[in-house]
This record gives C-alpha cells, structure tokens and sequence, in this order.
C-alpha cells in the first residue's frame, strides 16, 4: 500500500472540494479498489507465469504462448485503470486549489485598508473554505465526470477483450516456436475468475456513480436555474401591475378631481406618468 500512498494524498484532498456522490465514488475506490488491489491480488497473481504450464519441453514456447494469452497482467491493467481513472479527478484538483489560491488573496485585498471598495467578491468559495461548484468550477467539475466515464467503460471494454471475464483453466496454443498446437494451463482459475468478476462489479459501480453524479449536478442546476427565472418572471409581473395602478389613479384624479384639473394639463399628467 505505500506505493500508493501519494495518490491516496492526493484524492483525499478531492473529497473537500466534492459533492456527496463523488465522496461515496472515492470511498469505493480507496476501500474495494486500491485496498483490495494491494492487498489480495498480488497473493493471487503471484505465480501467474510461474504456474503457467504447457504440455511441451520445445524451449521458448512458454514464454510466447503467456504472452499470446495474456498481453499485459491483470495487475498492471488494473493499476493502469485506477491510474487514468483518477487523472481527470487530480487534474479537477489543480483547478479547484487555484481557484482557492485566487480568492484567498482577493480576500486578503478586500480585508486589507481601503480593500472593501472593491467590486469583486470571493465567488467560489465561503470564509470558511468550502467550494461551491458552480460557473465554472461546475464546468470542470462536469467534465472531469465525462472523461472518468469514457475512461472507465474504455477499460471495461478493453479488458473483455484481452481476456474476457472469465479465467479458463486451458488455453490452446499454436505460436511458433511450439512444434505443434498445445495445451497450456493456467494454476487457480476458479479463484481468479471470482477476483476478476469482483474487480468488474467494483468498475461498474464505480461508472455508474459518475454517471448518477452528472444527472444530478446537471438537474440540480437546472432546478436552480428555473427557480430564479420564476422569480425574475414574478417580480417583473409585479412591477408591470404597479405601474398600472399607478396610471390607474393617476388618470382617476385627473379625470374626477375639479381642483387638481385645473392644476394639471395633458403635458403635466404625461411628465407624472
């Protein structure tokens, strides 16, 4: 796990500047992603080319045909996968501890003598810290979600077609140099196939979360969105029907007060209105 440790640092300050979702998405990745990972698949995999045997003696044809059925390890596809998985979250990172870095110092103008004639105010962040994802915080936020979508069904496509979801215990081989088409087997194949069924439940999950995660930020914006065009529409409205009532009695006393018609003329009761 101390391999792990500096991305492990680095996600964990993600979890501040997140919604509610994406905290549970990283605590599936720490807790069923790179905790198992490190924990369980090195015990699994670690005899992975040393148990792989072929029914020849022919020098070489061992090697090529490991490498025939297995392009890249398990392992190291999953470490990959964890890897480019994070990246557009760290890369949302960086934007967001900029942002943070950039109004820490407007508030230290504003603070500072004569700072508070400043137009410009702290808009991501509250006294506190805390970042409201939204402008375009909330656009970074959104796209980092789609790459981490694309990258993960990338993966999960990827890794049914390099290996499939299932681990056969007989491989058939016919790569030169094997004189011949052999059988090679592969050592715990129940016991792999039921941590690769279990790592691509976790990757689904994982996809899945982003995907729930995207609606909602995307739907939460939307309702807020209206909410303040409701608002915009209604005071307008309300304005709208106070002028007229304002015309309204204006014209009722030009029309029925004798004294004030003799004050007011046409010019005058335009020039009120």
């Amino acid at each position: 796990m101390g391999d792990w440790g500096f991305l492990s640092t680095l996600l964990e300050k993600v979890q501040s500047h997140s919604t509610v979702i994406g905290k549970i998405w990283m605590s599936v990745l720490f807790l069923f992603r790179i905790m198992v990972l490190g924990a369980g698949a090195e015990s699994v995999w670690g005899d992975e080319q040393s148990g792989f045997v072929c029914n020849t003696q022919q020098p070489g044809c061992e090697n090529v045909c490991y490498d025939w059925t297995f392009p890249i390890s398990h392992i190291r596809f999953w470490v990959l996968q964890i890897i480019f998985v994070s990246t557009p979250t760290l890369v949302y990172l960086g934007h967001a501890m900029h942002v943070i870095h950039k109004e820490n110092k407007l508030r230290e103008l504003i603070s500072s003598p004569g700072g508070s004639i400043l137009i410009k105010k702290p808009k991501y962040t509250d006294e506190k810290g805390k970042v409201k994802i939204k402008g375009n915080l909330l656009g970074s936020y959104l796209t980092q979600l789609v790459f981490k979508i694309i990258i993960e069904a990338a993966f999960i496509v990827g890794q049914y077609y390099l290996y499939g979801f299932v681990m056969v215990p007989m491989f058939p081989c016919s790569r030169k140099p094997c004189p011949f088409t052999v059988e090679c087997y592969m050592s715990r194949p129940t016991e792999k196939t039921i941590f690769i069924i279990f790592m691509l439940v976790v990757a689904c999950i994982s996809l899945l979360l982003n995907v729930i995660e995207m609606f909602y930020l995307i739907c939460t914006r939307m309702v807020r969105y209206y909410k303040i065009k409701d608002i915009y529409i209604s005071g307008t409205i309300q304005e709208k029907n106070n002028k007229v009532s304002h015309i309204e009695g204006m014209k009722y006393i030009y029309n029925n007060c004798r004294t004030c018609s003799k004050h007011f003329n046409s010019t005058t009761f335009k020039v009120l209105l």
